[in-house]
């Protein structure tokens, strides 16, 4: 077994004994409400950061294109209260057409 696969189980390894010390751990017991309070920021934060970045981001640089037109587009058609569906279709159309008058 070479360096790499090491690492790769040692890597899974870690990661099942993580993900197994919070259920064993906490059994029985409540969380306080702060760290709850967190943890419901934990999932909107995450989903934040990578729109942000499948936004701006083109390789290792920042870049300022139609994608963002697709999303400013979509923030407003939440904003009017449309349903999912339109909001994506909003978000389409939007970066379309910027792609196509670009």
């Amino acid at each position: 077994m070479n360096a790499v696969w090491a690492s790769v189980l040692l890597v899974g390894a870690g990661t099942v004994l993580l993900k197994g010390v919070g259920p064993v751990g906490m059994a029985g017991r409540q969380l306080p409400q702060r760290a709850l309070a967190v943890l419901e920021l934990v999932a909107p934060s995450i989903l934040a950061g990578l729109v942000v970045t499948e936004t701006f981001a083109s390789g290792r640089s920042l870049v300022v294109d139609a994608r963002l037109v697709g999303v400013l587009a979509g923030v407003a058609a939440i904003a009017l209260r449309a349903p999912l569906w339109a909001v994506v279709l909003v978000g389409a159309c939007a970066a379309a057409l910027a792609r196509v008058l670009s």
